[in-house]
């Protein structure tokens, strides 16, 4: 370090150094309460994340050994209360916060908003299984909505022409952060849809903090997946992170390129499972024309003549059967009416006034013609007709008795 009369000239490193040891003296140990936000451990077990509240942010991270004697596992939109040493670090020149001990202060800001809109939704059954369509098992066209410059298109792209060179893509581009994320999104999914211009649809983007997922669970983003004719794959983040288009899409895919695999089959399996349908139906062919050649060998004429008679044989012996029973029913019929006949002409024999005649009977009458039962209904005198079995008697009552 130089000195002059003008101002003294720091290097970089000289500068850093000052404020590094001013801001590790001046804060050896302090508290902050705030939201997590851009969650990300370490393979080495150290923690790294934001601390923010609704006007700043600050980098914070949590060694491995401090981390190990956490109660809870933290994530992105979780209130915490930290205690730690504010430092710098000197490459990059950003301050940070090196964390001792933490613990859960209450649900965040975000988390809570989406947690209550999740709620909302999930009642309304926007994310209900029953909605969930099965995707295409060989598309030709893959939609992509999401940021045209980013990761995530160049990972989707890739993995689509290695996979199926014969599948073609279309991007649909669209801002993925920021409070015109949302519109955009919505914008490209109803576009989409309204001209049918793919078979399954990836919307995501790649990593990010949590702020920067947030149009991923806006509600009429939500919507708009939910309401898709097309088979939607919800591909937001790495594999840690979430989105209420997670719920709402057909399927969700970890991660961006884990949603192009999802989406695009393999050429080769493709080709291997129309090889396996159409050895399965070249042998269900074959097999159908050999039992159709056993069955044309049966129909020669001593074939025929003899499957006839097997057929008529039966029912012939059945006719016979039929008619023999037919002609015994008549037969019994008749008889039987015969001899219902013979005893009705019996009845009316015996029934007959010229049988009781013939039998010695004679039948009285009155002047008026009237049968006389009783004697007493005569006096004498009186005119009577007398009939016997032939002929006629008129007679004079000489007496009556008793």
């Amino acid at each position: 370090m130089t000195s002059s009369n003008d101002d003294s000239v720091f290097s970089v490193s000289q500068l850093t150094g000052l404020i590094k040891t001013m801001l590790e003296g001046t804060f050896p140990n302090v508290q902050l309460k705030g939201e997590i936000s851009n969650y990300r451990p370490n393979a080495s077990g150290h923690l790294y994340f934001v601390l923010k509240d609704s006007q700043s942010q600050i980098s914070a991270v949590m060694f491995r050994g401090r981390a190990a004697s956490l109660n809870f596992v933290p994530k992105d939109g979780m209130l915490v209360q930290v205690r730690g040493s504010v430092s710098v670090y000197a490459p990059r020149g950003n301050y940070q916060i090196i964390i001792s001990s933490m613990t859960k202060a209450g649900a965040g800001d975000i988390m809570e908003m989406i947690e209550e809109r999740k709620k909302k939704l999930a009642a309304e059954g926007l994310f209900d299984s029953s909605r969930k369509r099965k995707l295409p098992f060989f598309p030709r066209r893959i939609g992509i909505v999401t940021s045209p410059t980013g990761a995530a298109i160049r990972d989707i792209l890739q993995i689509t022409r290695r996979r199926n060179p014969k599948a073609s893509a279309i991007v649909f581009p669209t801002i993925v952060q920021g409070e015109d994320a949302a519109p955009s999104i919505i914008k490209m999914i109803e576009i989409a849809n309204a001209y049918s211009m793919c078979d399954v649809l990836i919307v995501g983007r790649g990593g990010g903090s949590l702020e920067d997922l947030l149009p991923f669970s806006d509600e009429g983003v939500v919507r708009a997946i939910a309401a898709s004719e097309i088979p939607v794959i919800s591909a937001v983040g790495h594999e840690i992170d979430w989105a209420l288009s997670d719920f709402a899409a057909d399927q969700r895919a970890p991660t961006p390129s884990a949603a192009a695999e999802l989406a695009v089959p393999l050429l080769s399996d493709i080709e291997q499972s129309i090889e396996v349908s159409r050895n399965e139906m070249h042998e269900s062919i074959q097999g159908k024309l050999e039992h159709l050649r056993l069955m044309l060998r049966t129909f020669t004429p001593e074939n025929m003549e003899l499957q006839f008679r097997h057929i008529e044989q039966p029912l012939s012996m059945r006719f016979d059967s039929a008619r023999e029973r037919l002609e015994q029913n008549i037969k019994d019929f008749l008889q039987d009416r015969r001899h219902f006949i013979e005893q009705c002409e019996q009845t009316l024999n015996n029934c007959n006034p010229q049988t009781i005649f013939d039998r010695g009977y004679s039948m009285v009458t009155d002047q008026d013609g009237k049968v006389v039962r009783n004697a007493a209904s005569l006096s004498p005198g009186a005119k009577i007709k007398i009939r016997p079995a032939e002929g006629s008697i008129s007679a004079e009552v000489l007496s009556v008795g008793q």
